[in-house]
């Protein structure tokens, strides 16, 4: 997966689409991403004893990767993303437009 944990996000399709977010955390086999403030839901819960209040919740689920697009932080905006080798034999994500390296 070429998207990382922290980087900002738009998103492309879906009841959010044009808003943008970081991503918190990156579900790999489900091919997914949680996006901070972004697919909010509402989930009415139960009360389990002590632990939790009954009520409403507000919460966050996970986006398909292939609806959000990396924003280039140097360009500032979306982008695909490709690899490339350095000078020093490492690997890193640039961006297909600019060509610079995103860090």
């Amino acid at each position: 997966m070429r998207l990382r944990v922290d980087d900002t996000v738009l998103i492309t399709r879906g009841k959010d689409r044009g808003k943008t977010g970081q991503i918190q955390q990156i579900f790999e086999k489900q091919n997914k991403v949680l996006v901070e403030g972004i697919n909010v839901v509402s989930r009415h819960t139960k009360a389990t004893g002590n632990i939790r209040q009954a009520g409403i919740v507000q919460k966050e689920l996970p986006v398909p990767v292939a609806n959000v697009r990396l924003i280039c932080p140097h360009s500032s905006k979306p982008v695909r993303v490709g690899y490339t080798r350095l000078a020093d034999g490492a690997k890193a994500r640039v961006c297909k437009e600019c060509k610079e390296v995103i860090e």
